[in-house]
């Protein structure tokens, strides 16, 4: 089983460059083939910029091996050959953008499929901002105000990106719908990656918050580990 890589938003500089380097040094160094997926960004036809962003953006720490697949729709999800180059890809970078389309796009796609697959056999699989809410159990659409399912890679869980900006706003709204998940604030630059069976660390400008119905606030920061 791989890793998981959930970025809180402003992805593409800062001090963002620690969580992404670690997650390219677990999945094997700098050539290890990255894919990104700009789906989160097709609803405003921003994909392509969106996506030749992260090319460069991974290219500037080192990567070798960067490809940008054109995941956009549907059809696009259940193209074979797209899928296939997911499916070799050690590292698979969601990015931000329109949560609901990134999701309802990925599920039960051939595409989301070989991504599993991938990080079955030890890929890392990351996102940023909406990119990271859907690969959580629950996430919350505030194009329209609605809690919706997720991608389910991490279960029983939810998070707010841009925690530090306005993500934090929709904790109270979170709190009352989903009472006994964990929700997991995210500040921007910052990200949260885990190691199995050793927890989760923090990496990047800011801090992660964590939120237990009945507990305090669990803060923690640049390089802290905790559990979920």
């Amino acid at each position: 089983m791989g890793n998981i890589l959930l970025e809180g938003g402003a992805e593409f500089g800062g001090q963002m460059s620690e969580p992404d380097l670690r997650a390219i040094d677990l999945a094997g160094g700098p050539d290890a083939p990255i894919a990104i997926l700009p789906t989160a960004a097709a609803p405003d036809n921003n994909h392509e910029r969106a996506g030749r962003n992260g090319l460069r953006w991974f290219q500037s720490l080192g990567a070798s091996r960067v490809d940008l697949v054109p995941v956009t729709d549907k059809s696009s999800a259940n193209n074979s050959d797209l899928a296939a180059r997911v499916h070799s890809a050690k590292f698979i970078y969601l990015l931000g953008g329109f949560p609901r389309h990134l999701s309802e796009t990925l599920r039960n796609s051939l595409v989301w499929q070989a991504a599993l697959e991938a990080q079955q056999s030890g890929a890392v699989i990351g996102g940023s901002s909406a990119g990271a809410m859907v690969l959580c159990e629950y996430y919350y659409d505030p194009y329209k105000d609605k809690l919706l399912r997720g991608l389910n890679l991490l279960t029983n869980s939810c998070v707010l990106p841009h925690h530090n900006n306005f993500g934090r706003q929709w904790l109270e709204k979170l709190k009352g719908q989903l009472p006994s998940a964990i929700l997991i604030g995210i500040d921007e630059q910052t990200g949260m990656l885990n190691i199995p069976a050793r927890g989760w660390t923090v990496y990047g400008a800011g801090q992660v918050t964590i939120y237990r119905n009945g507990e305090s606030p669990q803060v923690h920061a640049r390089g802290e580990t905790f559990p979920l």
